[in-house]
């Protein structure tokens, strides 16, 4: 039976998600969809990120309907992933027939489902287009860019996004300034996340405690950079306690360089599993600093005011430098440790909220597309 058994008259949107920073961005568009007469929204999960419980609590948390369709790809390399989800997806597009694809942010999913779309002439929005961190060696950089040159509607979260796409040639007509579907999410549950106990079942208080992430195979995957992240966390433990749910690479990697008690042993430590969205929410919202390498964090902790290092040499969000609360650091321990001494001290400027991030970001996303598709010849998919 197909997913989309009874609708007439409609446009048939195929959303996709495949790893946990993209059920956040897919949230608030899935129901801007439903919302819009015009549009009919299915829910793609491909599995890329396969941890079901984990999966399972960021969609209730949501406030998701079950995935339409979920592919279960798993893991593997960049190669073989890719090339899974673009085999399974495929069949989903060729059955379903869809109007529209719609991809956000930059893992393999994003890129392998823009393919197959491109390749079976289905229009292709890209949400969370033009972002470059102008580092190829990161492959979330090839899958941004490969994504926003077979993309159809290019949706640009900041200025950047808007001046890469230009930059590169792409016509002015298929590029639209909407905001950031990432914050559209924690605005509508911020409220939520305050109910959370996470703070107290941590015996923790706002503003007494270093928030981290760390899984990057730049700073995890070679002894080196765990070492210097060890020498990090003992570094701020002598300062604040440190929260870090650890990504199970990321754990994984101290367990293969027999570094595994060396972290347990660290004083003032609270390591944890990853969190749902909504704990994760409320221990950003409070902490004194965020210190992490993570990419959609640095969005958030600007929207929250939040003070926040990012362990990396660049950034695809250069916004989040300029108007917000992030800057960009070496995992050099005597450094980071001076930085939250700065920062505990209040040496720092308050930054400002982007233009645009409102929360209404996929409310305009919804309306440019129906602008643009409602009774034009892209809707000729259906039955």
């Amino acid at each position: 039976m197909s997913i989309f058994e009874g609708v007439r008259d409609k446009i048939k949107v195929l959303n996709v998600v495949g790893a946990r920073p993209n059920f956040m961005k897919v949230a608030p568009l899935h129901r801007a969809f439903e919302a819009h007469p015009a549009f009919a929204s299915r829910i793609v999960h491909t599995g890329q990120h396969y941890d079901a419980r984990m999966s399972d609590i960021f969609f209730r948390q949501l406030e998701m309907p079950e995935p339409h369709v979920y592919l279960g790809v798993g893991s593997g390399t960049h190669a073989e992933q890719t090339a899974r989800v673009m085999v399974a997806f495929e069949r989903i597009v060729l059955d379903e027939r869809p109007d529209l694809v719609v991809v956000v942010g930059d893992v393999n999913s994003t890129l392998a489902c823009s393919l197959v779309a491109a390749k079976c002439h289905v229009p292709v929005a890209h949400v969370e287009a033009g972002l470059r961190s102008g580092d190829r060696t990161m492959p979330e950089e090839i899958n941004r860019i490969a994504t926003d040159a077979v993309s159809d509607f290019l949706f640009v979260t900041e200025q950047s996004g808007l001046d890469n796409l230009r930059a590169e040639g792409v016509p002015e007509e298929k590029i639209f300034f909407v905001g950031n579907v990432m914050i559209d999410a924690l605005v509508q549950f911020r409220e939520k996340a305050a109910r959370t106990t996470i703070l107290e079942d941590l015996g923790l208080k706002p503003g007494g405690y270093v928030l981290m992430t760390m899984h990057r195979p730049s700073n995890v995957d070679r002894e080196e950079g765990l070492q210097k992240l060890l020498e990090t966390l003992e570094a701020l433990t002598e300062q604040l306690p440190v929260v870090f749910p650890i990504h199970p690479r990321t754990r994984n990697r101290f367990a293969d360089f027999d570094l595994a008690g060396r972290l347990a042993a660290v004083p003032r430590l609270h390591l944890l599993d990853p969190l749902g969205y909504l704990e994760f929410l409320r221990l950003m919202e409070h902490a004194a600093v965020v210190v992490t390498d993570s990419g959609g964090i640095q969005e958030e902790t600007t929207y929250l005011q939040v003070p926040c290092l990012t362990l990396r040499e660049n950034t695809e969000r250069p916004v989040t430098i300029e108007l917000g609360t992030n800057a960009l650091m070496p995992l050099d321990s005597d450094r980071i440790a001076r930085c939250v001494t700065a920062l505990r001290a209040g040496v720092y400027e308050t930054g400002r909220i982007p233009p645009l991030w409102d929360g209404q970001a996929a409310r305009r996303i919804v309306e440019v597309l129906a602008g643009v598709l409602e009774g034009s010849e892209v809707v000729t998919n259906s039955p």
